[in-house]
């Protein structure tokens, strides 16, 4: 069993979320007053991205319908029939963690963020114009949690939604085909109910604002990750050692052919002519 605490429990670090309003899209120059329009009020209390601390049950990865995984910063739900997919930064640590369903792939990361809310305010103008400057078409729209940043870009269509909370920021990336990041669209709707029951552990360590929070996999995960590496390795070493044994193996290439001498004339060799 698991619940939120009353609001006078975070009193002193309260989790703010953007006004809902209509459902209308609005265009990507009117970013800036739409947000500002928004007000800051407090989301449903029924609902997530919960703060560790308004986490009643002993066990912070008992979901609603399920288990969370804990990826250390944020313990996110496994969506029906979802495979994960690891991301590894070049230092071989866990970068992020998708939840890859049938329809597309949904990614939620947490960053540290000050005591005052709006943080996703600024990022999401910010992507809005990154997005633009790639001449992607890009609108933003009211969803749950407020604003929703939608592109559709030349590789896929993306939508962003962002929850500002006590200290941390969540941004959960939706990415899939053509038309599957829709406000109706089923990975929308998976990636919300996934959002609805993410819990996010910041821990008390600083972090500069907008540091993502790490990513730490569970053991088993982990395990296996490292057990796929080492196949891996064996195999491309076997492979390595078949290309040997077969270039070892062919027959050697036959001598190459003398090349013979120039022709001698009744003035001497070709040298000896030009010589003269």
């Amino acid at each position: 069993m698991f619940g939120r605490k009353k609001k006078t429990d975070v009193d002193e670090e309260p989790t703010s979320f953007f006004g809902d309003e209509n459902d209308e899209s609005v265009e990507v120059d009117e970013v800036e007053d739409d947000l500002d329009a928004a007000g800051d009020e407090f989301g449903d209390e029924s609902e997530g991205p919960y703060d560790i601390s308004e986490i009643d049950s002993d066990d912070p990865t008992a979901g609603r319908d399920g288990q969370r995984l804990d990826l250390g910063s944020v313990l996110v739900p496994m969506p029906t029939g979802g495979q994960l997919q690891v991301e590894m930064a070049p230092n071989g640590s866990p970068q992020a963690v998708h939840l890859v369903t049938e329809h597309g792939r949904v990614t939620v990361a947490a960053y540290a963020a000050p005591k005052s809310p709006g943080q996703w305010r600024e990022v999401v103008a910010e992507l809005a114009q990154s997005l633009r400057d790639d001449n992607s078409a890009v609108s933003v729209e009211n969803g749950p949690w407020g604003r929703e940043l939608a592109a559709v870009t030349a590789n896929m269509d993306l939508r962003f939604i962002g929850v500002d909370g006590p200290r941390w920021m969540v941004r959960c990336v939706v990415a899939g085909p053509s038309g599957s990041t829709a406000a109706n669209a089923p990975l929308v709707a998976i990636a919300r109910d996934i959002l609805r029951d993410t819990v996010v552990n910041r821990g008390s360590e600083p972090h500069p604002v907008r540091t993502p929070l790490p990513v730490v996999l569970p053991q088993v995960l982990a395990e296996q990750l490292a057990a796929a590496h080492e196949q891996q390795l064996a195999a491309a070493q076997q492979q390595q050692v078949a290309a040997q044994q077969q270039q070892q193996a062919a027959p050697p290439a036959p001598p190459a052919r003398p090349t013979p001498p120039p022709r001698s004339g009744e003035s001497g060799s070709a040298m000896q002519q030009l010589g003269q």
